[in-house]
């Protein structure tokens, strides 16, 4: 386990994890299996960066999107962005199977290669900021951290081969068990779908959250310290919250968003393997870090339409 633990954290992250004693498919079987944590731990450090950022200055949430992406980014080492960009410029040639898998491994980036990236990076930000306007900013990190890592179990499940007969994709794909990329996609559900609840509740019931009855919790905004705060400047409760209570509840509104978000994720991974098994005959590395980058601003913007 440990071994798996640090070669995912090794892979997936900058964050130093040691050298494991072993690495064999069933390790990176095991590793892919915990890439969620991995999306957790990272997405933690960026929700901290961004919530810090809200409390130094409120009037300025774009900032804060910004931020948190940037760390997002940072934190992976931007493997994902140059999965991203080599996929994109493969599938936009058009062209026949060989002649895909030799762009992609080209070190060069293509013109498919940067309006992904651009396109990506914007939509992160874009619904990063709508996450953070509706008081759902490092809570959006967190989920989007872990659904996008989600869809790397699923897309090395033990039906999908590799595309190539070397590399990282060649290492992974075909080692996880669908049984274990269930597992721990209900851990996740369950995950998202409590942080969800926990931050709706806590925003209908501010005066709960001031009286210390939540010490743990922060939205990352400002805590209200007086007892007089008029019902336009309630901390927590946005217009479109007050708005959507009069059908589905706020508190069932947000665990749906949260458990969507993480769904999605699945979804996407799910077609983008069926994809590069009909085109490219399996996964590559590439492929992999495609899926988690278009993941992600597919999870934020999600939870920026349900929260």
């Amino acid at each position: 386990m440990m071994d798996g633990l640090k070669l995912a954290f090794g892979t997936l992250s900058v964050l130093p994890a040691g050298v494991p004693g072993k690495v064999d498919r069933r390790v990176a079987g095991r590793a892919m299996t915990l890439a969620p944590l991995v999306g957790l731990v990272l997405g933690g450090i960026a929700g901290l960066v961004a919530a810090t950022a809200v409390e130094l200055r409120p009037q300025s949430p774009l900032l804060a999107a910004v931020l948190g992406v940037v760390v997002l980014v940072g934190l992976s080492g931007a493997l994902h962005l140059d999965g991203l960009a080599d996929t994109a410029d493969g599938f936009g040639s058009r062209r026949d199977r060989e002649t895909k898998l030799r762009i992609m491994k080209q070190s060069d980036i293509g013109p498919f290669g940067v309006i992904s990236i651009v396109a990506v990076l914007l939509i992160d930000v874009a619904a990063l900021h709508a996450c953070i306007q509706n008081d759902f900013g490092w809570q959006a990190l967190l989920i989007a951290g872990v659904a996008s890592r989600l869809t790397l179990p699923w897309s090395c499940r033990t039906s999908v081969p590799s595309a190539r007969p070397d590399g990282l994709g060649a290492m992974v794909a075909g080692t996880v068990r669908p049984y274990a990329a269930a597992l721990v996609t209900l851990t996740s559900v369950a995950f998202a779908a409590v942080l969800g609840w926990l931050t709706s509740w806590a925003a209908l019931h501010p005066s709960t959250a001031v009286r210390g009855d939540l010490p743990w919790y922060s939205n990352g905004y400002p805590v209200i310290r007086s007892t007089e705060v008029s019902s336009d400047h309630w901390i927590g409760v946005s217009a479109s919250s007050v708005s959507r209570s009069s059908g589905i509840s706020t508190l069932e509104l947000a665990v749906l968003g949260s458990t969507a978000a993480v769904l999605v994720a699945v979804l996407l991974a799910l077609a983008i393997t069926r994809r590069t098994r009909r085109s490219l005959g399996g996964i590559t590395g590439d492929t992999l870090g495609a899926t988690v980058e278009l993941a992600l601003p597919l999870t934020l913007l999600t939870l920026a339409f349900t929260t």
